[in-house]
């Protein structure tokens, strides 16, 4: 069966679905196709990119390192970001840092690397009295720690709120999730890609594809879980790893990424 067909037939079947049951099979059937292509286009993209790093920064290579901004993919053509973010690079490109601001706000700014959920954990272990909201700047990163870190957010029944100028892509979105009440500040940038291997080495085509398969199957039960409308992820999955698909403020909220807009204080940055 070729590729077309089998994205038709998948989508024939959730169409029919009128069963909460049947829709949610047929949802995750298709994101196990969708996962497949997935990894061709991975691997495609890795070699593609091993030639000319230089478009999209110094040294940029899916397999080993992320971009802080990659242009964005509409309708076919790379665009600007809708906003420039305020923060500077360089400081995105850190291991993400956790510190306490007035109000209660949980300040969490960088590149979510491996180890992060195991800091925010003993972040929250010792200020959870005090932490009300966790307030995310973070170009993404390792989707496990992503994943740790909303799920203690759920847990602890924290709002997430990306400010005004601050950058929540990749994987950040996943943190944002977890929380109870999730907000956006005009002018945030938020937005999706495709996960992609970000170790420093090479899978096979059959570890790709499980791990692939896996990881897609996770996050779609995590967002399920936090009650984020599938469309998101699938604006993602169509995204390649070197674009940003950016969520509008109209998408926010359709997809319930965000669930009510900050407060009045908040908006007046």
């Amino acid at each position: 069966m070729r590729p077309g067909q089998a994205f038709s037939g998948a989508w024939r079947a959730l169409a029919r679905a009128d069963d909460g049951v049947l829709m949610r099979g047929a949802f995750y059937g298709l994101l196990a196709t969708a996962a497949i292509f997935l990894v061709v286009d991975i691997r495609e993209f890795a070699k593609e990119t091993a030639a000319a790093g230089e478009e999209y920064g110094p040294g940029y290579d899916p397999t080993t390192d992320q971009p802080v901004l990659p242009p964005a993919l509409t309708d076919g053509k790379p665009q600007d970001a809708p906003v420039a973010p305020k923060t500077d690079a360089a400081a995105l490109r850190q291991p993400i840092r956790f510190e306490l601001a007035a109000g209660g706000v949980l300040e969490a700014r960088g590149t979510i690397d491996p180890g992060a959920a195991a800091r925010f954990r003993k972040e929250i272990e010792a200020r959870g009295e005090y932490v009300k909201v966790v307030s995310l700047d973070s170009p993404g990163g390792a989707v496990d720690d992503a994943l740790a870190i909303s799920v203690l957010i759920r847990e602890k029944k924290l709002t997430t709120r990306v400010a005004t100028g601050a950058l929540c892509a990749s994987s950040c979105p996943l943190v944002m999730a977890g929380g109870t009440v999730r907000q956006a500040e005009k002018d945030a940038v938020i937005g999706v890609h495709q996960v992609f291997n970000g170790g420093t080495t090479r899978p096979t085509a059959e570890e790709a594809m499980a791990g692939a398969q896996a990881t897609t199957a996770r996050v779609a039960r995590h967002l399920d879980a936090m009650g984020i409308g599938a469309g998101l992820w699938f604006h993602a999955l169509e995204t390649p790893p070197d674009r940003l698909y950016y969520l509008s403020p109209a998408e926010l909220k359709e997809f319930k990424l965000v669930t009510e807009p900050p407060p009045a204080v908040a908006r007046k940055k």
